[in-house]
This record gives structure tokens, C-alpha cells and sequence, in this order.
């Protein structure tokens, strides 16, 4: 029995990320007798209210979720310093990149030891063919061997491809990783209900509206299959991404008969339920899309592309179709072989439901998670 509750924060980009993928991973870490404490950007205040809401401690940090302004960079690495001396936690928990770059290396440099990395896709640095981003690879490099090194530091993958990829080039040690897939879903929320006909088949997007998150080609598959589904896309924008999808354009797509723009939804099961295919052509450097556990687990069948994060869901043939990255051919294809197949669609829907249920519910991610923090927690103690 501990004496006293350990401190844990968590460090990410930004709240709504935090609500969206982590919070019912903090509410369960405090249920289990943590004192957690949340660390991100201030930007968005409805977020934040939410977060207040849960009665978790929260620290601002100027920290910005894209560009790369080395003395902006180096002053969010000193802030963390900062509330790592003041703060004094006794775990870790950093999500996505750079919290994982710079929480890592200002732990190393406040004697932080108990540190869980989490790396949840691989994003725009790592898959991205522009100069810029091949440059900031390259010096991420040598950043995330520091980051990652620690004694007591213990990184989790999202997928196997990405975990055995920073292992092979030197950037974390395989007996440091593990892998926990994705961020789980409440298959209690995410319910399968029957498909909605009174209006067609409707072929639904949903996400961060990034290009590498494949909006591009979900428009071109609309426009020659225009008349055999209706095409819908639910979803925010990162207007300070390289990457972002602008409300002009989506608003041109949908003037042009192409799309229905719905925005953001704060009830993406209803979002689901009002789908009959789910199709998401991401190159983005996944980790396991969000997206599609949630749609696999209201048992909606899938159509991805075969890349690392997505394949770890859809099982080709079994729940959804996998396609080459950037083939529109073979895209258009297999969204029109699942519009005409209502039975097709029907089988994959529930085993997509059994493979969640296998291995993607949010209680064992959660469970895994928890298990993890007793035992770097344990270590300290001996």
C-alpha cells in the first residue's frame, strides 16, 4: 500500500487531444489512487474548460504543436525543466512527438526517472518527401535516442512497424518498448446498430482534415462514384499544420455536389450509425487511427489504406480493404465493390466488432497502461 498517491502528468501537444485521447485513461489512473496532473498548450478554452471540469491540476506550456523556431522550441524544453523541478512528479506520461522529444529530454535534465514515452504515429516529420520535414528528421534523430534513453524510460508503439523501425535505426532499445494498440475504444459507447438505407449508402471520412490524411483522394473517389453514394466528411482542421485542409476548399467540394461537410461532431457514434462504409486513405504515419477502431467497433465496415497503424485494425477481406497508399484505382474499387454489397458489408461489420472486442477496447489499454506505471513505479522503489 503506498504511503502516499504518486504524481503523475501527463505532457501533450494540445487539450483537445488530451480530452479526446487520454482522458479516460486519466480518469482511470486517478480511480486507481493517482494524483494526475495535465500539461499542455492554453489555446483552446472550451477545452480546457472540460479538463477543469474533470478536477484535474492543469499547467499551461508554451508549447506549439507544429513549427519549428529553435528559441520557441528551446523555451518550451526550459518551461518543462521548470515544472518538472517545481512539480516533482513521480511519473511521466508524454504523448506524441515533440512532448516526447522535449518532456524526455528535460526529464533527463530535472532527474526525472519513471518516464513513459508515447509515440502514437509516426506524423508529418517521418513520412512527409518535402526538404523541410526530411531535415527535421534527421535531426530528430539523435534527439530521440537522448530523449528516449533513460534508465527508467519506457516507450510505447502503437503499432509493430513503428516500434521495430526506431528500434532497428538505434533510437530507442528493444527491451524499453512495448506496444499498446492504439488509445481503445468504450465498446459500450461505440455500439453496432443496423445500417441506415432511407437514403442511400453513405460513404462517411472522419478526422483531423490533413491531405496526408488522404481528403484528396476520398474527394476523387466522390467524384467518380458521384450518384452511387453519398459522401460525407466529419472533422476539424489544424490551421497551423503544413498539412491542413482549408474551410475554402471543403466548402468548394460541397458547392460542387462532391461532399457533405458536417464539421467537428461531438457524437461520433450517431456519426456511425448514419454510415454504411467508413473509408479512410491515409499516408499520414499512423498509430492506430482512432477512427477506424471506433468504426470497426459500431461494426462499420472499412476501406484504408495497407500502411502501418491502419493494417493493424483492417484485416484485408475481414473487416474493410486494404489499398495501396495513393492508388485511386484501387480505392475507387473497393468503395464501390462495398456500396454494392450490403451483405459484404454486413459480415465485415461484425467481425470488425469481434477484433475490437479482441484487442482494442479502451479497458485493456487502460489495464496494459496501469500496469506499466505500477511496474516503472515499483522499480523505483527497490
Amino acid at each position: 500500500m503506498r504511503d502516499k498517491a504518486p504524481r503523475l502528468l501527463y505532457v501533450v501537444n494540445i487539450p483537445r487531444f488530451f480530452l479526446s485521447h487520454r482522458l479516460p485513461l486519466a480518469l482511470a489512473a486517478r480511480a486507481a489512487g493517482f494524483d494526475v496532473h495535465v500539461a499542455t498548450s492554453d489555446s483552446d478554452r472550451a477545452s480546457l474548460r472540460k479538463i477543469a471540469e474533470c478536477g484535474f491540476p492543469f499547467h499551461p506550456l508554451a508549447l506549439r504543436q507544429h513549427g519549428m523556431n529553435p528559441l520557441i522550441e528551446l523555451k518550451t524544453i526550459l518551461a518543462l525543466w521548470a515544472l518538472y523541478r517545481d512539480l516533482q512528479p513521480n511519473l511521466l506520461h508524454h504523448v506524441s512527438i515533440k512532448p516526447v522529444i522535449y518532456g524526455g529530454i528535460a526529464a533527463r535534465l530535472s532527474g526525472r526517472q519513471s518516464i513513459v514515452q508515447a509515440v502514437s504515429g509516426l506524423g508529418y516529420v517521418f513520412v512527409s518527401r518535402s526538404v523541410k520535414a526530411k531535415l527535421v528528421n534527421m535531426l530528430s534523430r539523435p534527439a530521440f535516442k537522448l530523449a528516449l534513453g533513460g534508465e527508467k524510460t519506457q516507450t510505447i508503439f502503437q503499432n509493430p512497424d513503428d516500434r521495430k523501425l526506431f528500434v532497428e535505426h538505434g533510437l530507442a532499445a528493444s527491451h524499453k518498448t512495448l506496444v499498446i494498440r492504439g488509445s481503445g475504444v468504450d465498446e459500450n459507447v461505440f455500439r453496432p446498430c443496423d445500417e441506415n438505407m432511407s437514403e442511400g449508402p453513405v460513404v462517411l471520412f472522419a478526422g483531423r482534415l490533413l491531405w496526408q490524411k488522404g481528403i484528396g483522394d476520398f474527394v476523387e473517389v466522390a467524384r467518380r462514384l458521384r450518384g452511387k453514394a453519398r459522401f460525407r466528411v466529419v472533422g476539424y482542421e489544424e490551421s497551423t499544420s503544413p498539412l491542413n485542409v482549408s474551410p475554402a476548399q471543403l466548402k468548394s467540394w460541397e458547392a460542387e455536389g462532391l461532399i457533405e461537410w458536417l464539421g467537428a461532431s461531438d457524437d461520433m457514434p450517431a456519426v456511425y450509425a448514419d454510415s454504411n462504409i467508413v473509408c479512410l486513405p491515409s499516408t499520414y504515419g499512423e498509430g492506430v487511427p482512432k477512427v477506424l477502431i471506433e468504426a470497426a467497433s459500431c461494426a462499420r465496415a472499412c476501406v484504408t489504406t495497407d500502411t502501418p497503424g491502419c493494417r493493424e485494425i483492417v484485416q484485408h477481406g475481414v473487416n474493410g480493404m486494404l489499398v495501396p497508399p495513393n492508388d485511386i484505382d484501387a480505392l475507387t474499387q473497393a468503395v464501390q465493390r462495398l456500396i454494392e454489397n450490403p451483405a459484404k458489408r454486413k459480415k465485415m461489420g461484425a467481425a470488425g466488432r469481434q477484433i475490437v472486442l479482441e484487442g482494442f477496447t479502451l479497458r485493456q489499454v487502460v489495464n496494459e497502461t496501469l500496469a506499466l506505471y505500477n511496474a516503472l513505479l515499483e522499480s523505483d522503489s527497490h
